[in-house]
């Protein structure tokens, strides 16, 4: 075996177990919205945007205590509070507050403009800029998803997609902050201090809704808050962050293309939804351009 050969060799089977990471990653997080409305089953919206940030992070903290992980140097902290307030906080909260409102179907296709959004913030963050081809791709699928909200709405957007936008909006900020600190730091860890930054918030949100909202422990609450609070909020982090890491951003953003089918295939399975004829036709769209924007980004 050739010099060359060996070096190819590890470099295949890092691509090979860094594809897989993402593509678990992605899966967890395709069932979070379903998730969700299991834990509005027993839990209000903000007793469990409260909970599931305070179970993720003494999870994480846990997990950082028992690595004797650092705290990490005062530069990274800006973006780790981005972290923290997009995706521990800012997501979780809105998409939770959308699904009073919106079926997780309908979320599923608003929330397919992720990959768009978070290249979008990504480029302003690094400075590059995309091709027109990308762009046109990125403005395409945006019109479709406010075409689909406004068909689905009957001409006037609710306050269900505003929500699920703006928790579009965190969640990338969230995302392309996340993937430029995973570059200084293992990706666990990002997630991990993100959280943990965000615990006193989650604990505030927590002690101020408790005695407001009801609690009703049924199966299906308790099995959904396990769910959001350890995969959702961390677990599935950890394993989108290795891959991002192992094959790059814009390799695992073409693995997230599956993430609103797969969600619409969840509600349909589990929660009995009978997703109008434009969710999976609208979902496919989105599919398609993001497609469009990761070759052009290329």
């Amino acid at each position: 075996m050739t010099t060359q050969n060996s070096a190819t060799q590890p470099l295949a089977i890092t691509v090979r177990s860094g594809t897989l990471l993402a593509a678990l990653g992605v899966a967890s997080f395709s069932f979070s919205l379903p998730a969700t409305a299991w834990a509005l089953d027993g839990f209000g919206p903000w007793t469990a945007t409260g909970v599931r940030g305070l179970l993720a992070g003494l999870i994480a903290a846990a997990c950082l205590f028992g690595a004797r992980v650092p705290v990490p140097a005062r530069q990274h902290w800006p973006g780790l509070l981005t972290v923290a307030a997009g995706c521990a906080i800012g997501f979780p909260l809105l998409s939770t507050l959308a699904l009073q409102t919106s079926t997780t179907a309908h979320s599923a296709v608003v929330i397919g403009l992720l990959p768009l959004a978070t290249a979008a913030v990504s480029a302003v963050l690094t400075g590059r800029r995309p091709s027109a081809a990308f762009w046109t791709a990125a403005g395409l699928g945006a019109l479709t998803v406010a075409a689909f909200t406004l068909l689905q709405s009957h001409g006037l957007p609710t306050l269900g997609d505003a929500y699920l936008f703006g928790a579009v909006l965190v969640c990338a900020a969230g995302y392309a902050q996340g993937g430029r600190l995973a570059s200084h730091m293992p990706g666990w860890q990002v997630i991990g201090w993100g959280v943990v930054a965000a615990l006193p918030v989650s604990a505030l949100v927590t002690a101020v809704s408790l005695p407001v909202e009801p609690v009703h422990l049924t199966s299906r609450a308790v099995l959904g808050m396990a769910y959001i609070a350890a995969m959702s909020q961390f677990g599935g982090f950890v394993m989108w962050y290795r891959g991002m890491a192992a094959i790059g951003v814009p390799r695992a953003s073409q693995i997230q293309l599956a993430q609103p089918l797969l969600t619409l295939a969840w509600a349909v399975l589990l929660l009995g939804e009978r997703p109008s004829a434009l969710a999976p036709v609208a979902a496919l769209i989105v599919l398609g351009c993001i497609v469009a924007t990761q070759r052009a980004r290329s």
